[in-house]
């Protein structure tokens, strides 16, 4: 048994080893083992860091003095040394010490609080705005104001980071399920506006380094603000339980210095010209599938796989009776609408052309053989 003990003690040692070794701290993101928060990136992840330890302070002075009186009290006062219980009389000074005090400590810790929370809450004077919309299972990002308006995109995890995760045994990884395709960008030293809401549940949109979290409600308007004081890329999750998929809804936010921001503005400026997509063109069918590959490739191999296999809950693609079927409208309609309770999310914020082509091309692809064509006029008057 002794020998049993020692080897398992002994593999036991060389397996947190080898796990302690196997992912490092995430720049921006979490850390190995973190118990504290994460490194601030901004002046008011700062000042909530200093809060919270100030707090921490005077909690622990208070317990420390409270049931340090109370145990001293019990042993040096207790029976068994022959003391006897006895009605004291309470002076004014100590009715007017526990009400005082109190007071006191309370409004200590209110003012740097209250300080905090109003510094939080001062969107104003932002030098950019962004709304942020969260949807099962990814964000929206369009930059409504200030440099880059105009832009917008959406923003889903990496399809290499859940194919490590349907895999079952997913590598050591530092970024993993953080890692996004289209990450937020912003430039260093810039008061940045979020404007937060939702199409579908509650989200939440939280970058701890930023010191940040911002419930995206369905029907309302929330915000709330940054100032990143270095580049790099930072990381946060969904902090809201939105659906079976809420694991997979990271928030990928990459802070450039001024110049590369807005080299970033004009080749993004550039792509929106060259992708603006007339409703009305009617399209061949070979330009539609190459259309479709990209937009399948970056909305849609997460779940359903670049085979169009799918697994476990989400249905295959290739070989489904609704891609098969004679109505094309019924595969619109699933697009547009959604289906299965949410499983299958609403692809309404994809545009005409986009639908029109991944459609198209799931219906010509893999064993898939239709010949069926989609045009975007088709998805238009789906839409009314």
């Amino acid at each position: 048994m002794r020998a049993t003990a020692s080897a398992w003690v002994l593999g036991s040692a060389v397996w947190v080893t080898e796990a302690a070794h196997a992912v490092n701290d995430l720049p921006g993101g979490p850390a190995v083992n973190q118990l504290n928060f994460a490194p601030p990136a901004t002046k008011i992840a700062e000042e909530q860091h200093w809060l919270h330890w100030f707090m921490m302070a005077i909690c622990t002075v208070i317990f420390v003095l409270v049931f340090g009186v109370m145990f001293y009290s019990i042993l040096k006062h207790r029976k068994s040394l022959g003391h006897k219980a006895q009605e004291l009389p309470e002076p004014i000074w100590v009715e007017l010490g526990w009400t005082i005090v109190p007071l006191l400590i309370v409004i200590g810790m209110a003012l740097p609080a209250t300080k905090v929370l109003v510094a939080q809450k001062d969107t104003t004077n932002s030098d950019l705005t962004i709304k942020v919309t969260g949807m099962q299972w990814k964000w929206g990002y369009d930059y409504i104001k200030g440099e880059g308006e105009g832009i917008g995109f959406l923003s889903t995890l990496d399809v290499a980071q859940r194919e490590m995760s349907n895999s079952g045994k997913p590598p050591a990884t530092d970024d993993y399920l953080l890692k996004v395709d289209h990450p937020l960008i912003v430039p260093v030293g810039k008061k940045i506006r979020l404007i937060t809401t939702a199409n579908d549940v509650i989200h939440s949109f939280m970058v701890p380094a930023f010191g940040i979290k911002q419930d995206a409600i369905p029907g309302f308007v929330r915000d709330t603000w940054f100032r990143a004081e270095k580049t790099g890329d930072f990381y946060g999750q969904c902090a809201e339980l939105c659906g079976k998929e809420h694991a997979y809804m990271p928030i990928q936010v990459r802070v450039l210095s001024a110049e590369d921001y807005t080299k970033w503005v004009e080749g993004e400026k550039k792509k929106l010209a060259a992708a603006a997509d007339d409703p009305a063109k009617v399209w061949n069918q070979a330009d539609l599938i190459k259309r479709g590959a990209a937009v399948y490739a970056a909305n849609c191999a997460a779940c359903h796989q670049p085979n169009g296999k799918g697994g476990g809950p989400i249905k295959p693609l290739d070989g489904s009776p609704v891609v098969l079927d004679a109505d094309k409208l019924k595969q619109v309609a699933v697009l547009l609408n959604g289906q299965n309770n949410g499983a299958m999310p609403s692809w309404k914020q994809l545009s005409d052309t986009e639908i029109a082509a991944v459609i198209t091309y799931t219906k010509n692809n893999w064993s898939n053989k239709t010949e069926q064509i989609v045009q975007p006029a088709d998805v238009v008057a789906a839409r009314k």
